[in-house]
C-alpha cells in the first residue's frame, strides 16, 4: 500500500509475527517507508496495534540522509495519551510498567492503538529520508534478558567478579544524610557510588517488596558503565525475607494468600521469569523489632537456588560472621539434606554513603563469581552452578577457589567449586585450593559440616594448598573451606564441591 501523508511516502509495513519468535531480537512490528520534503516541519503518526498480554514495548529507529541535514524525532503516544519524547537524542527505547528508557514513561502496556511519532525539524525540498522502526514486544514469561538494564557485557572477559546482592534505597527503608544534614530517604544514585568506590562490578538494589527503583536504575546504566545492575527485590513477607534476581516484572509478596499460597508458587514464579531466589538471613530472629526477618516458612529447597550465609547487619551486631544470627549452620544443613544451595552474602545496607562518621557498608560482604563476561546472564549462570565464594574483606583481587580429584585415579577427574565429582566408596580425595587473601591466614577443611582437624597456613597471603580427605560410606558428600584471619574470624567462605559416592 503506497500512502502520501504530509510529506510521508510509505510502505507502511505492520509485519505482525507469529507468537512464536524465534528470538527476542526479531521485532514482533516493523514500521517503514520514506519521507520526502514536503514533511518538512510536520507531525506524522505510525499507527500499530500492541495485543493483550504484552508486559514490555520496545523500539529501534533507523534513517537515512542525515548527510542532507533531514532530522526526525521520535515520540510514543498510547491509546489513552502521551507516553514520551524523546526528539533526536534516542535511536533504541524500552518501556514497561516498572521502568522506562529515560524520556519515556513507565507504565502499563495497554492493548490497543498505540502511535509512533515522527516529527520532521528539516527536511530540504529535494532530500528523501529512508525510515524503518522496529517494535519488539516483550511478555510475563520472557526470561531475564527482557528485564536487564543493559543487553551487553559490560566486560567481556571471563573472570571473578565482584559484587552486593542486598542493599537498600529510597524505594524502601534506605536513608542518608541530606546536604544539609537532615535524614532522608537516600537516592539511588549513593548507592552505586558507594559500589564503585568499594571496587565492586556488580550490585542488586534488592528494596523491600518494591519495582519503583527500576526506572531510576534504567537511567542510572549508561553513566555506570562498569558497575552492573541487577534487578532485585527483596521478598518481605511475615514467615521471612526472599531475594529475587534478574526480573523486573511484578512478584506477589503476599505469601498466604490466594495469590501467593505458598513458597512453592513464589518460587515458581521467580523461575519461570528466568530469575533466582535467595533466602536472606534465615536464622535472624523475628518479632515486634523486625516481624518476618527469620525464616520460618513451610520450605523445599528443591525450590530455593541461594541461601543469605553472611549478612552484613548481623555481622555488625555481633562483631563477625559467626554468633547466634549467623546463617552458615542453616545452610549447611541443607547441603546435609541433599540440597545444593549456593551461599551468598549481601550487605544488606541501609545507609549507603561514606562520610568523615560512617563507613559504607556496601560490599561488607562480597559475593565474588567467577563468570564467563560481567552481564546479567552470565553473573546468574555462575550464581546458580555455586561458581563463587563470599569476601569479608575490600581486595578487589581477593581469591578463593576448590578443585577436588581422586587421588591414584590414571584418567584423573577434576571438579571445581560448585560441581560434583563421582568417586567409588572409601577413595582417598585431593582437595586443592587457591587463595589470595591476608597474610597470617589459615584455611580449614569443612566436610559435611563437620571441621577437620588439619589446618593450613596462608602465610604470605597468597597459595596454593591441598588436603587429603577419605570418602567413606554411599551418602551424598560435599566438602568446602573457611579462610580464618590471625585473630581466627572467618575472611573467606567458599561454595561447595559436592561428590556422588558409589560402590566400586
Amino acid at each position: 500500500m503506497s500512502l502520501k501523508i504530509l510529506g510521508l511516502t510509505a510502505l507502511v509495513a505492520v509485519c505482525a509475527l507469529t507468537s512464536a519468535k524465534a528470538a527476542l531480537a526479531t521485532p514482533d512490528v516493523v514500521l517503514k517507508g520514506r519521507l520526502n520534503g514536503t514533511a518538512h516541519q510536520t507531525y506524522i503518526d505510525l499507527p500499530f496495534t500492541v495485543p493483550d498480554g504484552v508486559t514490555r514495548l520496545s523500539v529501534k529507529f533507523r534513517y537515512t540522509g542525515r548527510e542532507q541535514k533531514s532530522t526526525i524525532d521520535l515520540g510514543l503516544n498510547d491509546p489513552n495519551g502521551f507516553r514520551g519524547w524523546s526528539g533526536g537524542n534516542k535511536s533504541e527505547f524500552t518501556l514497561s510498567a516498572t521502568d522506562a528508557t529515560p524520556s519515556y514513561l513507565p507504565g502499563p502496556i495497554i492493548a490497543g492503538t498505540w502511535n509512533l511519532v515522527m516529527g520532521v525539524p528539516n527536511m530540504r525540498p529535494d532530500a528523501t529520508s529512508d525510515y524503518q522502526a522496529e517494535i519488539t514486544f516483550g511478555h510475563v514469561d520472557d526470561k531475564a534478558t527482557v528485564s536487564a538494564f543493559t543487553d551487553k557485557p559490560l566486560n567481556d572477559k571471563a573472570g571473578w567478579y565482584r559484587g552486593d546482592f542486598h542493599s537498600h534505597s529510597a524505594h524502601s527503608d534506605g536513608n542518608c544524610l541530606s546536604l544539609g544534614g537532615q535524614t532522608v530517604p537516600c537516592p539511588v544514585f549513593l548507592t552505586l557510588e558507594a559500589a564503585k568506590a568499594r571496587g565492586l562490578d556488580f550490585i542488586a538494589l534488592s528494596d523491600h517488596n518494591s519495582i519503583s527503583q527500576y526506572d531510576a536504575e534504567r537511567e542510572l546504566q549508561p553513566y555506570f558503565d562498569t558497575l552492573l545492575l541487577i534487578p532485585a527485590r527483596e521478598i518481605t513477607t511475615f514467615h521471612g525475607h526472599a531475594n529475587i534476581f534478574g526480573t523486573t516484572e511484578f512478584v506477589p509478596f503476599r505469601l498466604g494468600t490466594k495469590d501467593l499460597p505458598d513458597v512453592k508458587t513464589l518460587a515458581g514464579i521467580v523461575h519461570a521469569k528466568g530469575a533466582l531466589i535467595s533466602i536472606n538471613h534465615p536464622m535472624a530472629p523475628t518479632g515486634e523489632a523486625c516481624m518476618g526477618c527469620g525464616w520460618d516458612a513451610p520450605t523445599d529447597y528443591a525450590d530455593i537456588d541461594a541461601v543469605e550465609v553472611v549478612n552484613g547487619g548481623s555481622v555488625f551486631a555481633q562483631h563477625g560472621v559467626e554468633g547466634p544470627t549467623d546463617g552458615i549452620p542453616f545452610w549447611q544443613a541443607r547441603l546435609n539434606e541433599g540440597h545444593h544451595l549456593t551461599a551468598i552474602g549481601g550487605s544488606d545496607n541501609h545507609d549507603a554513603p561514606d562520610t568523615p562518621e560512617h563507613r559504607s557498608p556496601v560490599g561488607l560482604p562480597t559475593t565474588v563469581i567467577y563468570a564467563e563476561n560481567l552481564s546479567q546472564t552470565a553473573l546468574l549462570i555462575g550464581l546458580k552452578k555455586g561458581r563463587a565464594f563470599v569476601d569479608m574483606g575490600v581486595g578487589v583481587d581477593r581469591i578463593l577457589d576448590l578443585k577436588a580429584s581422586v587421588e591414584g585415579r590414571a584418567e584423573k577427574k577434576v571438579a571445581v567449586m560448585g560441581e560434583t565429582l563421582a568417586v567409588h566408596a572409601n577413595s582417598n580425595v585431593l582437595v586443592e585450593v587457591e587463595v589470595k587473601g591476608e597474610a597470617g591466614s589459615r584455611a580449614e577443611l569443612i566436610l559435611n559440616g563437620q571441621t577437620q582437624p588439619q589446618v593450613l597456613p596462608v602465610d604470605s597471603g597468597r597459595a596454593s594448598i591441598s588436603f587429603h580427605v577419605t570418602l567413606k560410606g554411599q551418602c551424598a558428600q560435599w566438602v568446602r573451606v573457611n579462610i580464618r584471619d590471625k585473630d581466627g574470624k572467618i575472611k573467606m567462605i567458599s561454595n561447595p564441591i559436592y561428590f556422588n559416592i558409589f560402590e566400586r
